[in-house]
């Protein structure tokens, strides 16, 4: 399956806001939305009308703005709940409806011939309003197969643009990802949107699984942020994207990836994480020797993501044990200094005995190189 034609639906002012230290303003969520408009995702959604006056508000608000991404909203699949959604303006309703034997004997209590019947209802509803609808099953990994394929049958039927698979609780791995996507490819016309919840560390991979097996959108959210551990991250998935292929995310404006993510973790007051995917400040750190070397001979040798393509800078680290006299050469030649590899190789036996007493800085190294070059001179 290409993997070429797919779109992102990007739910950090739906899905994000359910994170635990998430309280957006209005403000935040136009800032949010308008730098998101502006990497270029294809759709943005947005919590519910329903969740709260102000929700509502803001529904209206960012639809309103004139983005280039279409502006959806998400709601239960309940009829009174669709037409509040199409009162705001939205360009999109995303309707889901638990289908696990859990959702259904511990949430809204409906069998699935109920589910059937309001589903077909709902989107009916929607269809006729004009807007772009998705009908989703929550919880589609612990659902029966045979009945959720049942119910998108009919919603795909009446003509729905997307059917959307939610491994709510991140139970899936990505073979399950991928044949339960492929499954539903043979079955269904419609497109199909995954959204994977990180639970168990798979929410990338999934996302990638079900994109190989024929899903046309994804879900992510700056950050990964979520309920609970959150959800396919919106780095991490164009990092996947571009690791197969950097011409899959061309059509995004790749710097932007840190300005969002600086912004959002900003915002719901967490740090980034130091192994985060593109923007973790350990990213493009290079720091054992025989590494470095070939690193500074030739970069791909140990990156898989060209840091230049994301705004970003590769970082040679020297002052520590590990490393290599190519490394402190590569320093030495940024400083504009003079030395050769005889002594460059002396000043790292130096760095690594200071280095095996103590913890050094690269102002400290910087010092040796500096003492060393002056001393030539003199």
């Amino acid at each position: 399956m290409s993997l070429e034609k797919f779109a992102i639906i990007e739910s950090t002012l739906r899905e994000g806001e359910q994170f635990v230290n998430a309280f957006f303003s209005t403000a935040e969520k136009i800032q949010i939305a308008t730098l998101l408009d502006t990497f270029g995702v294809e759709y943005l959604e947005l919590t519910s009308p329903l969740a709260s006056p102000e929700s509502y508000n803001d529904c209206v608000t960012i639809a309103r703005l004139g983005l280039n991404a279409k502006i959806l909203t998400h709601t239960r699949c309940n009829l009174e709940d669709a037409k509040k959604a199409v009162d705001t303006g939205v360009g999109g309703v995303d309707v889901v409806i638990g289908t696990s034997s859990y959702l259904r004997e511990f949430s809204h209590g409906r069998t699935i011939d109920q589910i059937l019947d309001i589903a077909q209802e709902v989107v009916a509803y929607l269809l006729s309003q004009g807007v772009e609808t998705r009908f989703s099953t929550e919880d589609s990994l612990r659902s029966d197969v045979e009945d959720i394929v049942r119910v998108y049958r009919a919603v795909c039927a009446l003509g729905v643009h997307r059917v959307g698979i939610a491994d709510t609780v991140g139970v899936g791995t990505p073979r399950q990802i991928y044949d339960l996507v492929a499954r539903l490819r043979q079955e269904l016309t419609c497109d199909i949107e995954f959204h994977g919840h990180n639970d168990s560390g798979c929410a990338i991979a999934n996302a990638y699984a079900a994109l190989e097996a024929g899903a046309t959108h994804i879900d992510t959210s700056v950050l990964g942020i979520g309920e609970r551990n959150g959800i396919t991250s919106l780095g991490g998935f164009i990092a996947r994207l571009y690791a197969t292929d950097p011409a899959l995310v061309k059509k995004y404006h790749l710097p932007l990836i840190r300005n969002l993510d600086s912004l959002v973790a900003r915002l719901v007051r967490v740090d980034i994480p130091f192994n985060n995917y593109i923007t973790g400040f350990a990213s493009f750190t290079h720091k054992a020797g025989i590494h470095a070397k070939a690193v500074l001979n030739n970069p791909a040798t140990y990156e898989i993501l060209r840091p230049e393509d994301f705004g970003l800078t590769r970082y040679i680290h020297v002052a520590h044990r590990l490393t290599g006299w190519n490394a402190v050469k590569g320093r030495a030649e940024q400083l504009g200094l003079c030395l050769d590899d005889e002594q460059l190789k002396y000043l790292t036996s130096e760095i690594k005995t200071m280095a095996d007493h103590g913890r050094l800085t690269l102002d400290d190294v910087d010092a040796l190189l500096y003492d060393a070059a002056n001393s030539v001179g003199d």
